[in-house]
């Protein structure tokens, strides 16, 4: 049980962090569109990516420095860019309306929650690398994956389930303001901590 948890919570403390596929969950949950098939792409993805972390890929690319060194930098790159796109938007912060927006076919969306996903190279330096590699030093690592795995089921089915309470306050440019001003700075910081780690 202690290695459930001990995953449990080395998960959640990756999740949480505020990044463009909670942003785009939370985004969903507002609109209460196609919630449950992007929440089920985004805890069955994180599965996958801790399954293979666990199963030995995280140490396999540990043991490539280009291999390694290329998904560091990609998921600077990437941390940043979507910084500066945050940055751009607390400058101008605008209300989330989603419902003013026109619905979203569930083939756009699930593509969408797709790219979020998968095409984050920061996702697998947590995930696969980071995750995979705290997990070997477990006892059970197969319970602490689980333990991990739970954490992506609660806080996904949380956020999209949970994000129409939210829809008040997040109807104020302000609170937007905030939110991606933070996102901006919590971006840049684990650019920072990727890029010297």
């Amino acid at each position: 049980m202690g290695s459930v948890l001990a995953g449990f919570g080395f998960s959640l403390a990756l999740i949480v962090a505020i990044g463009a596929q909670n942003a785009f969950v939370l985004r969903q949950g507002l609109r209460r569109e196609h919630v449950l098939p992007v929440v089920a792409i985004c805890v069955a993805g994180d599965a996958a990516l801790m399954t293979a972390g666990i199963a030995g890929l995280g140490a396999l690319l540990t043991g490539m420095p280009t291999a390694l060194a290329a998904v560091r930098w990609g998921g600077v790159a990437f941390l940043l860019g979507y910084a500066v796109l945050a940055a751009r938007r607390a400058l101008r912060p605008t209300a989330l309306t989603p419902l003013h927006r026109p619905p979203a076919t569930l083939r756009a969306t699930l593509l969408t929650c797709l790219a979020f996903t998968f095409l984050n190279p920061h996702v697998y330096l947590d995930t696969v690398v980071l995750l995979g590699t705290v997990a070997h030093q477990d006892p059970n690592r197969w319970a602490f994956g689980a333990g991990a795995a739970t954490a992506s089921l609660v806080w996904f089915t949380g956020l999209g389930l949970g994000a129409h309470r939210w829809g008040p306050l997040l109807a104020h440019p302000a609170a937007w303001r905030v939110i991606d001003g933070t996102i901006a700075v919590i971006m840049v910081a684990i650019a920072v901590s990727v890029a010297v780690g």
